[in-house]
């Protein structure tokens, strides 16, 4: 009951109510971004979603597309913006992804959806991530986030998926908002997930 109708009409109400509260916090952010960086406030990514289907994330965007004399990207490290990082170790780089939420593309709890170039790993626990909606924050999040190596987090990811409950969410949700390291904030531009079998 939880897992088919309860957690989706939550979500959608909870996201509809987070998106009013935050809407000046929304707006202020978008304001801010266009003084200070000059660009585009939203990065928008094609990712898997459920049942492997792909839709277009959304976050504000924390990097510059600053290029090196070859007309490469530079280093991450190098492009975050000031204003970036600081949206970053907050977390509210997240929040355009409550839109996400209301389209049903996303959860609040749940694995963070990959980009689409990762749809050709085959590897099961990989594929079996698919299953629920994508979520901001998940277990693998709370458990050690960038630190995990790839097929840990897979683990704590299916994990996850084959022991949700109210509590289990409730307990994700609690340690995200008291830990600093509760959101990703991985753009996933460079990064390349390890490919192994399991």
């Amino acid at each position: 009951m939880y897992r088919k109708y309860v957690k989706s009409t939550a979500d959608f109400i909870f996201a509809l109510f987070t998106v009013v509260l935050f809407l000046p916090v929304f707006l202020i952010i978008t304001l801010l971004i266009l003084i200070f960086d000059g660009f585009s406030p939203f990065f928008i990514q094609d990712r898997v979603g459920k049942d492997a289907r792909s839709f277009r994330i959304y976050k504000f965007k924390t990097m510059n597309d600053k290029k090196d004399s070859e007309g490469k990207l530079l280093n991450e490290e190098l492009r975050v913006t000031p204003f970036g990082r600081i949206l970053r170790q907050s977390g509210l780089d997240e929040i355009p992804q409550l839109f996400n939420i209301l389209k049903f593309e996303m959860s609040f709890i749940g694995p963070r959806p990959l980009p689409v170039y990762y749809i050709d790993l085959k590897d099961k626990l990989q594929r079996d991530r698919h299953r629920v909606l994508p979520g901001i924050t998940g277990l693998a999040q709370i458990t050690g986030r960038n630190s995990l190596k790839w097929p840990e987090k897979y683990r704590l990811d299916n994990y996850y998926i084959e022991n949700q409950s109210f509590w289990l969410d409730l307990k994700i949700l609690l340690k995200t908002i008291v830990s600093s390291n509760g959101y990703d904030a991985v753009n996933f531009e460079h990064v390349i997930p390890e490919k192994k079998s399991e």
